[in-house]
C-alpha cells in the first residue's frame, strides 16, 4: 500500500536546510504521485527554472518564456506530517471489518504512528 497519496500534507526531512537555500523542513500538500518513478510532486517545493518555447494560442497571445515549476523529490526524502501535532510522522496501517450491506469486508486504513511528544 502506499504510504503518501495524492493531497497529504508531507513534509521534507532531508537537503539542505532553508537557510542554505533548502527545502528540508518546508511543508506542502502532494500535487502528484509518480509511482513508478517513486517520486512525488510537493506543492512550493523543489524550484527549478524551466524555459518555454515561445508560441501562439488560438487568439493570438504569446506564449513561453521563463517559468518556475516543482519538480519531483524522492518519496523517502518526504515524511507524512501528523494532522495533530503537526509534525513529520511514520505510517501505520491497520486492519478493519467494514459492514456494507450485510456484507463483511476487511480492509485497511492508514493511520499517523505517533510522533514529536506523543511519545
Amino acid at each position: 500500500m502506499a504510504n503518501i497519496k495524492k493531497g497529504d500534507l508531507v513534509q521534507v526531512i532531508s537537503g539542505a536546510t532553508q537557510e542554505r537555500g533548502g527545502d528540508r523542513g518546508r511543508q506542502g500538500r502532494v500535487l502528484e504521485v509518480l509511482v513508478e518513478r517513486s517520486r512525488v510532486i510537493v506543492e512550493g517545493v523543489n524550484f527549478v527554472t524551466k524555459h518555454v518555447r515561445v508560441g501562439q494560442t488560438q487568439r493570438g497571445t504569446k506564449t513561453g518564456g521563463v517559468e518556475k515549476v516543482e519538480a519531483p523529490i524522492h518519496v523517502s526524502n518526504v515524511a507524512l506530517v501528523d494532522p495533530k501535532t503537526k509534525k513529520p510522522t511514520r505510517v501505520g496501517f491497520r486492519q478493519e471489518v467494514v459492514v456494507k450491506d450485510g456484507v463483511s469486508k476487511t480492509v485497511r486504513i492508514r493511520y499517523a504512528k505517533k510522533s514529536g511528544e506523543d511519545l
